[in-house]
């Protein structure tokens, strides 16, 4: 079975590819989760916010944004020392910041999921890349929605953050098209 060259190497990464890569997700929630899990992998690996991810959710209250904005000092002391996560106080000051954001966002657009999903006109891009190279960083469509949210006062959501987002959930396809996963995320309903 083929697969993604990026993903090989690790059983985490093999699963994450497999199961979760690039399927479209439309749960506020769960968008809001990828969100600040993208922005805490700025400069590390995906793999090792993989490994710690039930870590995040144990620590950001399974990232209910309502908890997570009402943090304070005592909150962030208790974040900076759990090993569960990635102790880095701006990434931990942003996700309680975004975590505001989103509040804000939700109030006046009425869904985070809608509000995202604008950036690629409600449907997922569907790309044939042939090998990892061929792959952006960025696009036009990750530069807007970086700006929106930074304009809302979301914090490490720059370009590449956003389309690294985009691709895990699913509003782009950037499976390779030898992979097994390329047509079957392409067949799946939005």
């Amino acid at each position: 079975m083929n697969r993604c060259d990026w993903c090989l190497g690790h059983p985490l990464y093999v699963d994450y590819h497999d199961l979760e890569w690039g399927v479209p997700e439309h749960d506020d929630q769960k968008l809001f989760e990828k969100l600040v899990l993208d922005g805490a992998q700025a400069g590390l690996s995906w793999l090792t916010i993989l490994k710690k991810r039930e870590g995040y959710r144990r620590a950001f209250d399974g990232f209910d944004a309502e908890k997570m904005a009402a943090y304070d000092g005592r909150q962030v002391a208790r974040l900076l020392a759990d090993p569960g996560i990635v102790r880095n106080r701006l990434k931990v000051e942003a996700a309680i910041t975004n975590a505001r954001a989103y509040l804000r966002l939700r109030e006046d657009e009425g869904s985070f999921n809608r509000f995202l999903w604008q950036f690629v006109g409600g449907e997922p891009r569907r790309n044939r890349w042939r090998v990892l190279a061929e792959l952006p960083a960025r696009t036009a469509e990750s530069d807007a929605m970086s700006k929106a949210l930074r304009g809302r006062g979301f914090k490490f959501v720059g370009s590449t953050i956003c389309y690294a987002f985009m691709q895990a959930v699913g509003m782009v396809n950037d499976h390779l098209t030898t992979c097994f996963r390329h047509r079957q995320v392409a067949r799946l309903r939005v």
